[in-house]
């Protein structure tokens, strides 16, 4: 039949047609049975006398065979089909030829001998070839997003999520959560990132927000006397996009009751147990370790430390204080520090390398990096000549120079030291393959300052929120409104290999505290009023002591399936400029509904 053109007639299915099951579930238990199979052609191949067809569908692929005792009508329809063609196929299921059998695939033992077959849609020659992990642009892919998650390994990424959504959920309900939705539409947050606005036809000239967070509606469901809940929440940020972040995701809220800190982080580290049990098979060791955030910081400059790997930073700030070396003495007396790490093994960095990594450290706003290796004996040093033998020498025993290390200091304000800092140990172990893939190292952060002061708007926000509750030892220091940045928080965040997965907090459920809270960043009794005076009526009648949690849901799947961008694990994600390829959204507004809602949009201007 080479040559000939073959046509085939679009069929409907008939109640007849009643799939089996899917295709990758077949065994060589099932040889002798008759089924019926339905799916997309992944490929045919033409042997002459013998087709076979490839046959795909969520959960894997089939072999379908026609040979020389398959009806000629059937063999011409499967001589005509090409790949992503939609059938359906009825047939006995055997063994496959000596020789035949594919080992690669679950079903590689057996095949599917077709006696009916069916044209249910055609297609046209995909955009790229649907195989796993096939080479194509990102921007392609989300272009077709709809054939890019009919590829084996994304297809299993979003199943996983699913897997992972109702063993989340069997967790919860079991342990007593109330899973309760909490609006969409609601009023514009005053803290926090930007909001996505909703202009509202019948309130003219109003807007709702879309909810960055259900924070508020489940605190007072707790007030309400719910006691404990539980969310899959939909949440939305206007904020510049990151590989680990989209406009639109997904949260697992949970809120509880008449609880303390510890309480939260058992029934957090049981969850996980649970989850990594279930998912991954792997037994979770329980309790978790414990750093507070200074803790975090001194030793890893980084409040989401990755565990996998050593290299601590070490500060040098007291034996520099005095040194001539202006770079290291300067920095110490303008209220700074100066801090290093010792990479074992890093020697062996070439100069470029060496450069790249002072690259780096600028662009968590360091002057420079300062760095000393030893190398067959040798040392080599960009600072070593501006300090004394003896200040040398007491440098190397801190950080315990020795053959094959490198050292990298940075000196400045402690923000950026311990921002390069951090980054620069994960960048070193990185490059040095210190990183073990398929482990995974868990921890608790705890103690975040309650507030962070911005110099561009001179004024406190919240580190976390504006609704966390103080540390009791601290609550004096904020009654007086004295060393606000040295108040700590009952705030905690849950950190995977290097990730921060989730967080939570103790909520404030007292008036008082809140009236404080407020006042220290900055609001006014009437502005606190306007924003959140429901919150403070809602105080008035009742509020138990109530803490909570939530999880970026996509990020915590992406950490168990080991994929590094969270778009990977999002049915239809947006790309770096929050817009959508496939729908092409956002869209301008159609001029009659702008009208309808009072909005004129203004003419962009250059500056």
């Amino acid at each position: 039949m080479k040559g000939m053109v073959i046509s085939m007639t679009q069929e409907f299915l008939t109640p007849s047609d009643k799939r089996t099951k899917y295709c990758g579930e077949f065994s060589s238990s099932d040889i002798g049975k008759t089924v019926c199979v339905m799916g997309w052609v992944q490929r045919q191949r033409d042997l002459g006398s013998l087709i076979f067809i490839d046959l795909r569908d969520r959960s894997g692929i089939i072999q379908l065979a026609f040979d020389e005792n398959t009806d000629r009508e059937i063999f011409e329809k499967a001589f005509a089909l090409r790949s992503e063609y939609v059938v359906t196929a009825k047939g006995t299921v055997r063994a496959r030829g000596e020789g035949a059998v594919n080992k690669n695939l679950p079903t590689g033992e057996i095949e599917i001998a077709v006696n009916e077959l069916k044209l249910l849609s055609e297609a046209e020659t995909p955009p790229f070839e649907i195989t796993e992990n096939s080479p194509v642009k990102p921007e392609l892919r989300l272009r077709y997003r709809y054939l890019d998650m009919r590829r084996p390994d994304l297809n299993s990424r979003i199943i996983a999520r699913s897997k992972i959504a109702k063993i989340t959920r069997d967790f919860y309900y079991d342990n007593g959560f109330v899973e309760i939705e909490t609006p969409n539409l609601i009023a514009p947050t005053p803290e926090g990132a930007r909001d996505y606005l909703v202009p509202s036809r019948v309130h003219h000239g109003c807007f709702y927000a879309l909810p960055q967070s259900p924070q508020l509606y489940k605190q007072l469901l707790m007030l309400s006397g719910f006691d404990r809940d539980i969310q899959l929440a939909r949440c939305f940020r206007d904020e510049d996009l990151r590989s680990d972040r989209q406009p639109e995701f997904t949260q697992i809220d949970v809120e509880m009751s008449f609880v303390r800190q510890d309480d939260i982080i058992e029934i957090t580290e049981s969850f996980l147990k649970y989850l990594f049990k279930e998912f991954l098979g792997i037994e979770l060791p329980l309790p978790l370790p414990r750093l507070t955030y200074m803790e975090a910081m001194e030793r890893f400059g980084s409040d989401k430390p990755d565990m996998r790997f050593g290299i601590e930073l070490v500060n040098l700030t007291e034996a520099v204080r005095s040194c001539s070396f202006k770079v290291f003495s300067g920095a110490v007396e303008a209220g700074g520090s100066v801090r290093g790490i010792n990479v074992k093994g890093g020697a062996k960095f070439s100069r470029k390398e060496i450069d790249s990594l002072t690259e780096m450290a600028k662009t968590y706003r360091a002057k420079g990096l300062a760095w000393l290796k030893k190398s067959g004996g040798e040392i080599s040093s960009s600072f070593a000549k501006f300090l004394s033998d003896e200040e040398n020498c007491t440098i190397s025993e801190m950080m315990q120079l020795e053959e094959g290390d490198l050292l990298l200091i940075v000196a400045d304000t402690n923000k950026v030291v311990f921002d390069s800092l951090g980054a620069l140990r994960c960048e070193a172990a990185r490059r040095l393959g210190l990183i073990e893939q398929g482990i995974f190292k868990l921890l608790w952060v705890t103690e975040f300052p309650l507030l962070e002061y911005s110099e561009d708007d001179g004024r406190y926000y919240s580190k976390h929120h504006p609704f966390t509750m103080p540390m009791e030892e601290d609550l004096d220091a904020l009654e007086k409104g004295e060393n606000l940045d040295k108040i700590r928080s009952i705030a905690y965040d849950i950190v995977i290999n290097g990730t921060e997965a989730g967080g939570g907090s103790v909520r404030i459920s007292r008036p008082d505290i809140q009236k404080k809270v407020f006042k220290a960043l900055g609001m006014s009794e009437e502005e606190s009023q306007s924003k959140f005076g429901f919150l403070l009526e809602a105080y008035k009648y009742g509020a138990p002591p109530h803490a909570g949690m939530a999880f970026g849901f996509d990020r915590l799947v992406a950490l168990l399936l080991g994929i590094e961008d969270i778009r990977d694990v999002i049915a239809f994600p947006k790309v770096q400029n929050a817009s959508e390829l496939m729908t092409k959204c956002p869209t301008p507004g159609d001029p009659d509904a702008l009208a309808e809602l009072g909005i004129n949009i203004a003419e962009e201007t250059s500056n």
